[in-house]
Formats: C-alpha cells, sequence, structure tokens
C-alpha cells in the first residue's frame, strides 16, 4: 500500500538555557514551510518553548513574547531563597502558567507534548504527558544550584537535561516516526568560545553543558534529522536584550532552513517508483 501522506513529525527541543530562544526560529521555518509537527518533546529550555507552542500553536505570539518580555527584570523579580537552590522559582512558575494561556493542563493541549524532568533521587528521567503543565516544565527547567528542586510524590525533580537533554526515545514512544532532534549543547563545544568565567555558576554550567552534550548523543541515535546549532559565542545565561533574543530567533530559522533539503528528501512520501527501485536494490 502506498502512503498518501507523510511520516508523523515529532519535533525535539533539547536544554540550553538561553540559547533556546534559537528553538523559535527553528518553528517558524516549520511553519512557512507547512511542514506539522504532530508530537513535541522538550527538556529543560526546549520544555518551556515546546509547551507555549503545544498550547498556543501561535509561533508569532512566543516570538513576541520572547522579544517583549524584560528577562533581565524578570530574572531580578525572581523570589531568592534558602534551600535546594538560591530561587524558589515561584514567579517563574507563574511566568509559564501566565504564557500558556488556554493550555493549562496536558489534557486540552492543540499539539500533544511531552516533558521531560530528572529524579535527583534515583537518577532518572521523569516523564510527564498529563496533569498541570506550568508545574511540569517549572520542574523541567530547575538549574541545579540556581533554582529550587520540585517535590512530586516519592521523587524529587530538576533539570530534565541532567538526565535526557534532547529527548527523542519520547517523541518515539509518543508515536513519531520522523524525528527533528535540535541539540543546543554539542555546538557550544564545536566553536570558539569565551573561557567560562572562574566563579561557581560558569563552571558549573560548562560541567553540566559538557555531560549534556554527551548524553544528547546518546539522546539523538535514532533521530532522523540533527539540528546543531554553533552557539559558541552565546552563554547560558545570555538573557539579555531584545536584539540578543532577536539574533537566536535569526539563527534558528537560518539553520532549520539549511536543513529543508535533507527533510524532503528523507521524509517525502514513497512512490511507486521509488518503492520499487527500493524492493530491486535490496534484491540484488
Amino acid at each position: 500500500m502506498i502512503p498518501s501522506k507523510n511520516k508523523k513529525v515529532g519535533l525535539v527541543l533539547g536544554s540550553g538555557s538561553a540559547r533556546g530562544f534559537v528553538h523559535i526560529g527553528i518553528i517558524k521555518v516549520l511553519e512557512r514551510n507547512n511542514i506539522p509537527i504532530d508530537f513535541i518533546a522538550g527538556s529543560s529550555i526546549g520544555a518551556l518553548v515546546g509547551g507555549i507552542y503545544a498550547a498556543t500553536k501561535d509561533i508569532g505570539y512566543i516570538e513576541q513574547l520572547a522579544l517583549d518580555t524584560d528577562w533581565r527584570q524578570l530574572f531580578k523579580l525572581l523570589d531568592p531563597a534558602f534551600g535546594s537552590g538560591l530561587i524558589a522559582g515561584n514567579k517563574v512558575k507563574d511566568f509559564i502558567h501566565d504564557s500558556l494561556k488556554d493550555g493549562k493542563t496536558f489534557s486540552n493541549l492543540k499539539i500533544p507534548f511531552s516533558v521531560v524532568a530528572t529524579d535527583i533521587i534515583k537518577g532518572e528521567p521523569v516523564v510527564f504527558r498529563e496533569g498541570n503543565l506550568a508545574e511540569a516544565i517549572r520542574a523541567s527547567v530547575s538549574i541545579p544550584f540556581l533554582f529550587h528542586t520540585v517535590p512530586h510524590g516519592d521523587q524529587i525533580l530538576c533539570d530534565g537535561a541532567l538526565s535526557m537533554p534532547v529527548p527523542v526515545p519520547v517523541a518515539k514512544q509518543m508515536g513519531a516516526e520522523y524525528t527533528i532532534a535540535v541539540d543546543l549543547d554539542s555546538g557550544y563545544f564545536k566553536q570558539e568560545h569565551p573561557k567560562p568565567k572562574d566563579n561557581l555558576m560558569d563552571m558549573g554550567n560548562n560541567v553540566v553543558m559538557l555531560l549534556s552534550s554527551h548524553l544528547a548523543k546518546e539522546n539523538m541515535k535514532e533521530a532522523d534529522l540533527i539540528l546543531t546549532p554553533p552557539l559558541g559565542d552565546v552563554a547560558w545565561r545570555s538573557f539579555g536584550s531584545r536584539e540578543t533574543t532577536a539574533d537566536l530567533i535569526a539563527r534558528g530559522e537560518k539553520i532549520m532552513e539549511e536543513a529543508l533539503p535533507r527533510y524532503f528528501e528523507t521524509n517525502k512520501p514513497k512512490t511507486f517508483a521509488r518503492r520499487l527501485k527500493e524492493f530491486l536494490n535490496q534484491s540484488l
């Protein structure tokens, strides 16, 4: 039987802190080229961008939200606290909740979506597909030592990047037949970048990124299209000006535009002639 349409596409949005604005540009290009997104799986900043898109299916809204938000002011207003991290994270959860508009729970999303966090007790990924979306995303973006961890039953949850930074297996489990994976960490080490400052936060982040980049390679073994933007010049905490955000979005557009020929070559429907050619090649 000849397929009547393309394979189901799973978009996998990886961790990467401020570099996550690149995800917005990638989705913009997918929309412009009428490439359907049937499933989304996200980890850390990928969970934030992916969750808002799954809730609203409005990339223009997300782009404007990213450009209009004063990120430095937002983080200045974060609620400082003592405990497992420097910041309790309640204001972050409120920001996420408000940004989701009507998509407050997984059950009323416009695109099926999964969030990956990490159980710091067992060292295992925890996948959310139901319940309160803002709470799941808040757990996934909880950078170690910066944000408080999130209690969840007998689990203690933090950043999804620690266990599954690019959750391709999760998208496959959801039903994706073709996965587009966005790895924001590996490109950091492939490009000349500023030496990290000799402070706890920058050095700790580089350690997490190094481990994350190796984990990402394992996560992406079964990905069909892998995007690794060169982001060595972008620090993890580069939540800055409108111009910085716009530049990262533009970088996402550029890398997705460059990858389109590979997408159309590998995901196009098989014609009878193509299937016959493959059959004959396999038989020889």
